[in-house]
């Protein structure tokens, strides 16, 4: 024994566990001076998603949070989760349940640690600043593997994590996963005209031809703060359970949780709708970080060309570049943002597994990956939009 005092680390069945304080005390420090780097790992935002029932238990998303203190000081946090299965992660790791399926394992009930239904990178080891970080991560990623094990679970994943994490959790014996998105960056411009000028001719041409046939579609407004209104979420709801119902047979989300971002969280989100003859079509939604606008949400209840392209990827860059922000997050995959200014970045994940014999097999699979991404990373920068001496420059 070194005499050093022992880190407690306890679970929470629920955010609401803890002081709202205290998490975001760990889990946005910074946000004492403005705007969490992010908005995802708050305690607001987590606490939308559980008081709206769009995660428990019964959606396979059981909280089991943790919180490391060191001398009664809270050091650390981790959301948490109990997985029944692999949806609203992005992530994917379908293939690796199908296989250890196959091999008569059972894949699922598995440990998550993410922001559910948010392929946005961020910190997941929520460590407060000072000298205690190191030693509290390190503590967050042995109780989460001594979680899985006591309970006989399969396997922790650690998904968006920053990539300082990823070297670090790969330090402490976790394996690293890289795959990729699609992000704009604000190279300093002034306007939106001038981020056109950086591109090659014909992209400039094809985006301005695209805002102008989309604007066609009616009037489109930005909403954030006080200008958000019940009366807008009745709207978008409309279009989340549409595009929600295509994509993943039904809404990740409930109505619930529109109102919980209503009452708590309007200062976080910036709403892009188009009203035809006054009366909302279409609309995507956002979360607003310190450097970063996050795209999540898009949907319709009519279909107009380009609109998608113009209130999705457009109009977020246009908001980002006059309000001083450096990127636009857009969400996951979609090559077909690479022609809109997105260019391709790695994304970054942990892995344990418990099976040894499993275990040795991804950590095979995610080699090999690792390569591919890479590769498929540089040959879609070279077919980027931009023009060849400032496409290097991207780089």
């Amino acid at each position: 024994m070194d005499g050093s005092p022992a880190i407690e680390v306890v679970t929470l069945p629920r955010i609401e566990a803890i002081a709202a304080a205290e998490w975001d005390g760990c889990a946005c420090p910074e946000a004492a001076s403005g705007r969490p780097v992010d908005p995802f790992t708050t305690h607001r935002f987590l606490a939308a998603l559980e008081r709206s029932g769009s995660v428990s238990a019964r959606a396979g998303w059981q909280p089991m949070h943790l919180a490391a203190r060191l001398e009664g000081r809270l050091i650390g946090v981790m959301p948490l989760y109990v997985k029944s299965h692999s949806q609203g992660e992005y992530i994917f790791d379908h293939g690796w349940a199908h296989a250890y399926e196959r091999a008569g394992g059972d894949y699922y009930p598995k440990l998550q640690s993410a922001v559910p239904f948010t392929p946005a990178t961020g910190r997941r080891f929520l460590v407060a600043p000072g000298e205690t970080a190191d030693i509290a991560r390190a503590a967050l990623a042995e109780a989460a593997i001594t979680l899985a094990r006591r309970n006989r679970l399969s396997s922790l994943h650690v998904t968006f994590c920053t990539e300082e994490e990823a070297r670090a959790g790969a330090a402490l014996g976790l394996m690293r996963r890289t795959t990729q998105q699609f992000h704009w960056e604000n190279r300093g411009y002034g306007d939106f005209d001038a981020f056109l000028a950086d591109l090659s001719s014909r992209k400039r041409k094809n985006i301005r031809k695209e805002r102008a046939t989309a604007q066609q579609a009616g009037e489109i407004i930005a909403l954030t703060g006080a200008a958000l209104q019940p009366e807008h979420w009745d709207a978008f709801w409309q279009f989340y359970q549409d595009t929600g119902g295509r994509k993943w047979g039904r809404p990740y989300l409930t109505r619930g949780f529109f109102d919980e971002v209503q009452r708590h969280m309007r200062e976080d989100a910036l709403l892009v709708l188009c009203l035809r003859r006054g009366r909302p079509v279409a609309g995507a939604l956002n979360f607003i970080g310190r450097e970063t606008l996050y795209g999540r949400y898009w949907g319709c209840i009519e279909d107009h060309p380009c609109l998608h392209f113009e209130l999705c990827y457009y109009q977020a860059i246009d908001w980002a570049i006059r309000h001083g922000l450096k990127r636009v997050e857009a969400g996951a995959q979609g090559e077909h943002k690479l022609a809109r200014g997105y260019l391709p970045v790695e994304i970054h994940s942990l892995h344990w597994i418990a099976d040894p014999g499993f275990r040795d097999a991804v950590a095979r699979y995610l080699e090999a990956e690792r390569e591919a991404v890479d590769r498929e990373i540089e040959v879609l920068t070279e077919y980027g939009p931009f023009r060849r001496g400032e496409q290097q420059e991207w780089q």
